[in-house]
C-alpha cells in the first residue's frame, strides 16, 4: 500500500481495543466509537448501553492464565477465577496503559455502515455525522441480544431473560419465589445455584431440551482449562483421554438428578459450574424436561409434569446482530452460521473485519488479541489474503477441524478450539507475510 487505511473500529470491547492498541503499534489511523461512557462492553456490570450481562456474582469461568492478554499480564496475586469487577478493571488498565482511551469516541454509536460504489464504506453515527473509511472492523459483541424461547400459553407470574438478571433482588424480587430457569449453559448454571439457596427461593426447576455434562472448575486442586490437551497432540486422542478423565472424575449425570446427556463430554460448549452439581445432588434445586407450554401460574414439562411457578428466567443464549448492517451477505443466515476465513475475513470483501466472533475455550480476550495481528498486518500490507476460492476452500476444512466434536446445534456454529487455532493463525500470518512480499517484487 502506498498509504495506510483509515480504519473505523465498532465498539471498544476487548475485541475492539485491543485491534485498536494492534493498529496504534502499526502507526494505522482509526476511529474507535463505543455506545457507552466506558470501554469493557460485557464487561461492564451495569453498562448504561444495555448490552451488558454480568450479573453482580459473576466470575469468569476462565482461569487467569487463560485470560489474560499476552502482552500486558494480570497481576500475580490475581486469583483463578476474578470476578468481573477485576476484569472490568484489569481492561481500563491495558487502555490506560497502551494510550488509547483517546482515541475513542464515547456515548456514539454507529447507525448503519454500507459500502461505497467504490468498496470503501460510508458510516453514520447517532450525532447525525456521516463520515467515510476505508476499512471496518466489526467489534459489537455476540452476547447482547438475547435468544428468547417460543412457547405456547400464557404465565401469569415474570418471565425475564438472564441477560436481564442483576442478583435475586434486581430485577425481581425472588425471595421465597417458585422459580424455574430454563437452560444449562453457564449463566443458567450459575443463577440457578445461586438463587436455589434455602435463604433465596422456596424451589429451584431447571428446564432443559437435553442433558449435559457439566464439568468443574478445578481438577486435581488446579484450574481444570489448565489440563486442556495441547495442540501438537491428535485431536482424536486428545478428546479420548479428556472424555474418560471427566467420566471417571464426575461419575454419571443422572447420579446428581440430572438427565443424561445424549452426547459424549466436549461434544458440547463446556457448561462449567463450582456448585451446581452439589445443589442438584443435594435436593436444592430439580432438574425437569423441556417445557412445553404456558399454563398461567404454572408450566407444563414435556412429561406432562405442572410446576406452579413465579418467575422463569430463559438462560437460552443470544443472537449474532450487527444492527448497522443491512446487507444480508453480511449477516448470519437463518441456522445462525456466518462462515468467515479464519473467522475474521468474508470471502470477497477485504476491508472488513469481525474481531471476537468465535466461541473459544478458554476465552475470547486473547482469542481477538491474536485475531488484532492479522488484521493490522493485512491493513499494513504486510499480510496478504489468499485468494477467494482458497479463502472458501480453508472455512470448509476449519468448519470441519473446529466443529467436528459438537452436535449440531445454533451455539457451535462459532466454536473453535483455541490452541489449535491460535496454531493455525499464526502458521497464516506467516504464510500471508510471504505472498505480501512476493507481491511486491
Amino acid at each position: 500500500m502506498s498509504s495506510l487505511p483509515k480504519v473505523c473500529i465498532i465498539g471498544a470491547g476487548c475485541s475492539g481495543f485491543t485491534t485498536a492498541k494492534r493498529l496504534k503499534d502499526h502507526g494505522i489511523p482509526y476511529d474507535c466509537f463505543e455506545e457507552s461512557d466506558d470501554i469493557g462492553g460485557n464487561w461492564y456490570f451495569g453498562n448504561p448501553n444495555g448490552r451488558s450481562a454480568c450479573y453482580e456474582s459473576l466470575h469468569i469461568d476462565t482461569s487467569t492464565t487463560r485470560l489474560q492478554f499476552e502482552e500486558f499480564p494480570a497481576a500475580p496475586d490475581w486469583p483463578h477465577f476474578p470476578h468481573h469487577s477485576l476484569i472490568h478493571r484489569y481492561f481500563r488498565d491495558y487502555v490506560e496503559h497502551f494510550g488509547l482511551r483517546d482515541s475513542i469516541t464515547f456515548t456514539t454509536r454507529v447507525e448503519h455502515a454500507a459500502r461505497k460504489p467504490d468498496g470503501s464504506w460510508q458510516v453514520s453515527l447517532s450525532t447525525g455525522e456521516k463520515r467515510d473509511y476505508d476499512a471496518l472492523v466489526v467489534a459489537n459483541g455476540h452476547h447482547w441480544n438475547p435468544r428468547w424461547p417460543e412457547y405456547p400459553g400464557e404465565f401469569a407470574g415474570k418471565m425475564l431473560h438472564s441477560h436481564e438478571y442483576r442478583s435475586p433482588f434486581d430485577p425481581v424480587d425472588m425471595r421465597g419465589k417458585r422459580i424455574v430457569v430454563v437452560g444449562l449453559g453457564n449463566s443458567a448454571l450459575d443463577i440457578a445455584s445461586e438463587l436455589s439457596h434455602r435463604s433465596i427461593a422456596e424451589h429451584v426447576w431447571v428446564s432443559a431440551r437435553r442433558g449435559v455434562w457439566v464439568l468443574s472448575k478445578y481438577r486435581g486442586g488446579q484450574p481444570a482449562d489448565k489440563m486442556m490437551m495441547p495442540p501438537w497432540m491428535p485431536k482424536k486422542l486428545g478428546l479420548a483421554l479428556s472424555r474418560r478423565a471427566i467420566k471417571k472424575i464426575l461419575g454419571n449425570m443422572e447420579d446428581y438428578g440430572l438427565p443424561k446427556p445424549d452426547h459424549e463430554p466436549l461434544s458440547a460448549h463446556p457448561s462449567v459450574s463450582i456448585d451446581f452439581l452439589a445443589k442438584a445432588g443435594s435436593g436444592d434445586l430439580t432438574c425437569v424436561p423441556e417445557i412445553a407450554r404456558l399454563d398461567g401460574d404454572a408450566v407444563v414439562c414435556t412429561d406432562g409434569r405442572r410446576i406452579e411457578a413465579d418467575v422463569i428466567v430463559c438462560a437460552t443464549g443470544y443472537r449474532m446482530s450487527f444492527p448497522f448492517f443491512d446487507d444480508p451477505e453480511l449477516l448470519p443466515d437463518a441456522e445462525h452460521r456466518l462462515p468467515l476465513f479464519k473467522r475474521i475475513v468474508k470471502p470477497g470483501i477485504g476491508n472488513l473485519y469481525y474481531a471476537g466472533l468465535a466461541q473459544a475455550s478458554p476465552t475470547i480476550v486473547n482469542l481477538a488479541e491474536q485475531q488484532s495481528k492479522l488484521i493490522a498486518r493485512h491493513l499494513a500490507g504486510k499480510y496478504e489474503l489468499p485468494s477467494v476460492p482458497e479463502m472458501e476452500a480453508a472455512i470448509k476444512r476449519d468448519e470441519e477441524k473446529h466443529l467436528g466434536q459438537y452436535y449440531n446445534a445454533p451455539r457451535h456454529t462459532i466454536q473453535v478450539d483455541f490452541a489449535r487455532y491460535v496454531k493455525d493463525l499464526r502458521k497464516e500470518i506467516e504464510s500471508g507475510g510471504k505472498r505480501a512480499a512476493a507481491a511486491v517484487r
